[in-house]
């Protein structure tokens, strides 16, 4: 395959991955879910889903839609200028903790940016925003984020999942496969959504 080619589907999955990410981000999403599991089964456009939590969750795929890879990437490819997304938490030191930290295409710098709640542990946070600078320290490196209105520094302890995106087909839609899925709440338990992020080659979205 072309190379221009392969490189512009990959950022096309992409973006459909980050702005699903940063609308769910955005605090007027109280009508909208998160779903993180393992596929149990994919029957044309209905997904079925075992949530971190043991539940039974049933996706409902919309018309078109599609489907974006998380592969596993590394607190070292981390550099000046880069976008980031991570999830974090308070911690006694006054820097925040990672929780997890997804790198972000160039194509989509600047996608919701900003600091703002998020689900992953009580009290958590989720911050996308430029790298200003990185710091190493004895429990991973400590990066200085900047945002439109606000700076955060976080640390990263080593140990963190850190993943990139990638490019994914239907196929990859396996049974065991880790899952992210955002969407809203379609009544009956199911769940409605355009876009499914998979993990590929044994990753598990950390999102």
């Amino acid at each position: 395959m072309d190379r221009k080619l392969l490189t512009k589907g990959v950022l096309a999955l992409a973006a459909g991955a980050v702005v699903t990410l940063a609308a769910l981000q955005g605090a007027n999403a109280a009508d909208r879910v998160r779903v993180r599991g393992t596929i149990e089964s994919l029957d044309g456009d209905t997904l079925k889903v075992k949530s971190r939590d043991g539940k039974d969750v049933t996706v409902m795929l919309k018309s078109g839609w599609g489907v974006t890879g998380v592969t596993k990437a590394s607190a070292a490819d981390i550099k000046s200028g880069d976008f980031v997304g991570i999830a974090n938490e308070p911690t006694d030191s006054g820097v925040a903790g990672a929780i997890e930290v997804v790198i972000f295409p160039a194509s989509m710098k600047g996608t919701g940016e900003g600091d703002r709640p998020w689900d992953s542990k009580p009290n958590s946070s989720m911050t996308n925003a430029t790298v200003a600078n990185a710091v190493k320290s004895v429990n991973g490196p400590t990066l200085t984020l900047t945002y439109k209105g606000g700076e955060k520094k976080i640390n990263i302890p080593d140990g963190t999942p850190v993943v990139t995106f990638a490019s994914a087909t239907k196929d990859d839609l396996k049974t065991g496969a880790g899952v992210f899925i955002t969407g809203e709440t379609a009544g009956d338990g199911m769940v409605s959504a355009d876009r499914v992020a998979v993990g590929v080659n044994g990753t598990i979205p950390p999102m």
